[in-house]
């Protein structure tokens, strides 16, 4: 059976212009829900992705329903695939990452495999997967899901989530939340220039942040 339901409200360009400016390695300071699993790669390097999710439950060997998102991803979107555990099967080659940068998405994240990894590099729209199979969908007519609740990496998405991603992890936000926490993850990244300056000028890292403060506090109250 396929499940089709309505696109979500996309973030501005302004949101997703400010979204990359922050880092997801930023964020995992604050939060440790929203970000997938690290089984999850990117295949480019030197990358980073925002963008609006749109959901894919793609199980089994059914390639339809993602041939199906490729016609409704808007400029901006980034698409989530749902693979359901499926550990064999290249969900998405060649053909359609070109599809899916003739359409300007932001980004594709596949709880499973992809293949072609060339044409993927080629095309250049950031993709994240768990690697390759040179096993391919099919087009069966069986079943899938399109902007419904999905688990991608261990974590929850919802059509409409923001989505930001590079090489060291992707993570998922609530809409009302994503603005919130990419202008403190930005606020942190420019603090961090702050001490970089200061350990150019002979200071050491433990006393900068506190740390050495803290460890001494703690071996006092012990003695």
């Amino acid at each position: 059976m396929y499940i089709i339901r309505e696109l979500p409200q996309q973030m501005t360009e302004e949101e997703r212009s400010i979204l990359l400016a922050a880092e997801p390695a930023t964020l995992g300071h604050f939060i440790t829900r929203g970000i997938l699993n690290s089984d999850i790669k990117a295949h480019f390097q030197d990358v980073r992705a925002a963008g609006t999710a749109v959901t894919v439950r793609m199980p089994g060997a059914d390639g339809g329903i993602l041939h199906y998102a490729m016609g409704c991803v808007r400029p901006g979107d980034f698409l989530i695939v749902d693979r359901c555990g499926e550990r064999v099967t290249a969900a998405l080659g060649g053909a359609m990452a070109y599809a899916a940068k003739q359409a300007g998405i932001a980004g594709i994240v596949i709880d499973g495999f992809v293949t072609d990894l060339g044409e993927l590099r080629q095309h250049g729209v950031p993709i994240w997967s768990w690697g390759a199979s040179a096993i391919t969908t099919r087009l069966k007519g069986e079943e899938g899901e399109f902007c419904t609740t999905i688990q991608c990496g261990g974590a929850v998405v919802r059509p409409g989530d923001a989505v930001l991603a590079d090489e060291n992890g992707i993570v998922v936000m609530a809409p009302d939340q994503a603005m919130p926490l990419a202008r403190r993850a930005i606020e942190f990244q420019n603090n961090e220039k702050t001490t970089l300056a200061r350990l150019a000028k002979g200071e050491k890292f433990p006393d900068i942040v506190g740390s050495r403060a803290i460890i001494e506090a703690a071996i006092q109250r012990r003695s």
